[in-house]
């Protein structure tokens, strides 16, 4: 007998309960689990409050989408009719704003700036060395030909 985690289960509950309901052969198919198996979490899930159930990161972005135009009446009753308390809605608005901002948008921690200011620093003494090894390399290389073209003309004479 198959043993699934939770966060695996309140998926696949997730995807069989509003606003995504999704028929229970599709999730079936989906998830690899048997429709018997996820009736039973269906209604393990349906005897626990709304505000417990799980939602899904498509089913958070549409009631975001769903509820930006309403205003504060309409909005709170959708969130009764839903099991969802408004502050979870900004959250989730926060959430999507934030997943869709350009990373010059979103300001470096004070971690981060100090692991770049230290790779920066890395970077540049590793071209310092490079820009060294490939100056004493030419300088051999010129000394080389030199070398050969004084030899070479004592043999020509």
């Amino acid at each position: 007998m198959a043993r699934y985690g939770q966060a695996f289960r309140d998926k696949a509950v997730a995807k069989l309960l509003p606003p995504e309901s999704a028929p229970l052969q599709v999730v079936s198919r989906e998830m690899g689990v048997s429709e018997a198996t996820l009736e039973r979490w269906r209604e393990e899930a349906q005897t626990r409050p709304a505000r417990a159930r799980p939602w899904s990161a498509g089913a958070r972005l549409e009631a975001v989408i769903t509820t930006a135009a309403m205003n504060e009446a309409a909005k709170s009753a959708w969130c009764r009719e839903h099991g969802v308390y408004p502050v979870d809605l900004v959250k989730w608005r926060l959430n999507c704003t934030t997943a869709l901002a350009d990373p010059q948008d979103v300001p470096a921690t004070a971690q981060a700036t100090r692991a770049d200011r230290k790779r920066i620093k890395e970077l540049e003494r590793e071209v310092l060395r490079k820009d060294r090894a490939l100056a004493e390399t030419a300088a051999l290389l010129v000394l080389s030909k030199k070398v050969a073209a004084i030899f070479n003309k004592g043999e020509d004479e």
